[in-house]
């Protein structure tokens, strides 16, 4: 157990990270909504069908009830030893300003596209040959998609805004149980696969906890993958690539570890069982799956699909023991219902 002192500086080590991350991303929110309010009060009434859904939704106050459980869970891992004080590695003041300026003149054409459900200007002739339809969608109604280096510079600051600031505190929350298979164990000798790798987020929390353990990260955007490689040029051991999860590049049980962070809800459930299916194949016997997901119903329908052909069953919280894996969900409670009432605004538009 750590001294009294070392705890308490921890602590306010952890929270002059991440307090000033927060207000800034939450005051993002605030602009976004006023300048929101402004565009509707100007336009008059909209056509669009306003989003609604059957289930509770909570209001703010309960939203960041739930953040400051996930934070305060967070800071838990760091004082047990899970992973250390976390670096979010955000850039210098002029990039994050330059995002911030990205993020806020995109916000004109997101709302043109929303009021008109334009979700397709990225389908050409030219992209249609190099990726898979469902993928060429303007997700969450932004420009470029997934396909374009603006849009990849933008991301980190369109899913903070939208997490109010912990979007990295969440993906954080994938250590702990990869913490409970790698404990003790030689990281050279093990390997981790992360699916939809993005920006390279939580490869770099992940390489925190792990520098020497050999990480590779798989996603189709290019534009993504440029922005990842050069997010992640501290590390070494580490390697990502432009792939198609309904393929992975890796050789049949492989991988100690296969992760996806909020990839299964942008996927046609279709490509969700053949995305598993892949899991399930390149896993080696005992490894672990592991998704953070943006609702909990999306999480228990994962497994029901089954992966009769590897005879690996999905369980949400027992260690993989046998031919099993493990998707896990538990360590995401927290934040889901945040995530919940915030994706009937943001939710990526189906055809």
């Amino acid at each position: 157990m750590a001294d009294p002192v070392s705890q308490f500086a921890t602590r306010i080590a952890y929270g002059a990270r991440q307090l000033p991350r927060v207000a800034w991303y939450v005051g993002h929110g605030m602009v976004m909504r006023r300048l929101s309010q402004a565009v509707r009060e100007r336009a008059g009434a909209s056509t669009r069908p306003r989003a609604h859904t059957r289930a509770p939704v909570p209001d703010r106050r309960r939203l960041y009830a739930d953040m400051a459980v996930l934070f305060r869970q967070d800071l838990a891992n760091v004082e047990a030893g899970i992973y250390p004080l976390p670096a979010d590695h955000d850039g210098t003041l002029p990039l994050v300003l330059n995002r911030s300026r990205l993020f806020f003149e995109d916000l004109p054409d997101v709302h043109r596209r929303r009021e008109n459900r334009q979700f397709r200007q990225v389908m050409t002739e030219d992209t249609r040959r190099k990726r898979p339809d469902y993928y060429l969608q303007n997700f969450h109604f932004q420009s470029g998609g997934w396909l374009t280096e603006d849009s990849a510079q933008r991301y980190d600051t369109q899913v903070e805004v939208l997490f109010n600031g912990s979007a990295n505190a969440t993906r954080r929350q994938a250590l702990l149980p990869l913490h409970e298979v790698f404990a003790g164990r030689d990281q050279r000798r093990l390997r981790l696969l992360d699916v939809g790798c993005g920006t390279g987020r939580f490869l770099d929390a992940f390489k925190q906890a792990w520098p020497r353990l050999p990480a590779l990260g798989v996603d189709l955007s290019e534009a993504y993958v440029a922005e990842a490689k050069r997010h992640l040029r501290r590390w070494c051991w580490i390697n990502v690539m432009v792939a198609n999860g309904e393929a992975l590049p890796v050789k049949d049980e492989s991988q100690d570890a296969v992760t996806s962070m909020f990839m299964f809800h942008e996927l046609p459930p279709k490509v969700r069982r053949v995305v598993f299916h892949e899991f399930a194949r390149v896993l080696k016997s005992g490894g672990r799956a592991l998704s953070a997901e943006l609702s909990r119903a999306l999480l228990q329908e994962l497994p029901q699909g089954g992966l009769p052909q590897h005879r690996r069953r999905l369980r949400p919280r027992s260690y993989p023991r046998r031919e099993r894996f493990r998707l896990q969900s538990d360590g995401f409670r927290q934040a889901m219902t945040a995530m919940r009432a915030r994706r009937l605004n943001t939710a990526a538009p189906c055809p």
